[in-house]
């Protein structure tokens, strides 16, 4: 493999975090993302790309025509739809790095439109939150040609492990992780705001502090209740794309789906403005209190 080109399709959190840490390493990089077209989003999307150094590309054909390795950033969503709007585009022997929170069956998916274009596909289970790593962020690989590509994103920085030649292990490993970390999320905002509505949250904190005492539960609160308030969308349609991991597997999604569910309600909130007057670095109850205040009248 010869890489020399990285282009990004998604130029949020995620996809500006790399191109940023892949910059002093690559001649070039460029991005794709639907913002660079939109009225209202464009300027502000545009400027921060030419400010970074990264090339703004006007289309998925533009940043495939400059891209020997193309890494798919968006939401889990959009997985599929962006290896499907990519494949007719992508030069011969183009690696498809795959970033996305999908599914095993997605993934598997994604791969057969792209190989099927011949490209080369990998997917990447990101194991952790990115912004505290950067591009050193913990990635498990997967796919027939993710040895080849593993010493590569070594050499520029990165924290990547083959964990088998086969699609779709990565990705369980991911999504297994995902319900366990989303579902800590959701059971601490759904616990601590309940708790505070009834005004025990300082008695009830405590308890987990002596059963977990490894853990500062409010500070932890705080940054789950932020994350949330700042993701839940995107956490959300990785908690639906879960569900239909536990879903392959042969099981129902109970825990998945409901954890989905909450995720998609603080996003609502937080795009119906619910959140708006809290600050970086606020405490879980300055989320939590907003939550109260939107509650409907009791009977």
């Amino acid at each position: 493999m010869i890489l020399d080109r990285a282009g990004l399709v998604g130029y949020g959190e995620v996809g500006r975090i790399f191109a940023s840490g892949l910059l002093p390493r690559l001649a070039q990089v460029f991005a794709w993302d639907l913002r660079f077209a939109l009225p209202g989003h464009r300027d502000a999307a545009l400027a921060h790309a030419k400010q970074a150094g990264v090339n703004a590309c006007t289309s998925m054909q533009a940043v495939c025509a400059e891209s020997s390795l193309l890494i798919s950033a968006v939401t889990a969503s959009s997985t599929l739809a962006v290896a499907q709007e990519a494949a007719p585009c992508l030069r011969p022997g183009t690696v498809f790095l795959d970033l996305n929170s999908a599914s095993p069956g997605t993934k598997q998916a994604a791969a057969a439109v792209i190989e099927g274009a011949g490209g080369i596909y990998v997917e990447a289970g990101v194991m952790t939150s990115v912004p505290p790593y950067g591009i050193r962020v913990p990635m498990l690989l997967g796919g027939p040609r993710a040895g080849e590509l593993a010493p590569i994103l070594r050499g520029w920085g990165m924290d990547a492990t083959v964990v088998s030649d086969r699609l779709g292990i990565a990705s369980a490993i991911k999504m297994c992780r995902s319900v366990m970390i989303k579902g800590l999320e959701a059971l601490v905002i759904e616990s601590y705001a309940t708790a505070r509505a009834y005004g025990v949250e300082e008695h009830m904190i405590p308890t987990l502090a002596e059963t977990f005492p490894g853990i500062d539960w409010h500070k932890q609160g705080a940054y789950f209740f932020s994350r949330v308030a700042q993701h839940g969308q995107r956490r959300a349609e990785e908690m639906r794309e879960a569900a239909n991991t536990v879903r392959e597997a042969g099981f129902e999604p109970f825990m998945a789906s409901a954890i989905a569910d909450k995720q998609q309600w603080v996003a609502d909130q937080a795009r119906a403005g619910s959140f708006s007057g809290v600050q970086p670095g606020a405490r879980w109850q300055d989320y939590a209190d907003p939550l109260l205040a939107g509650r409907p009248p009791g009977p």
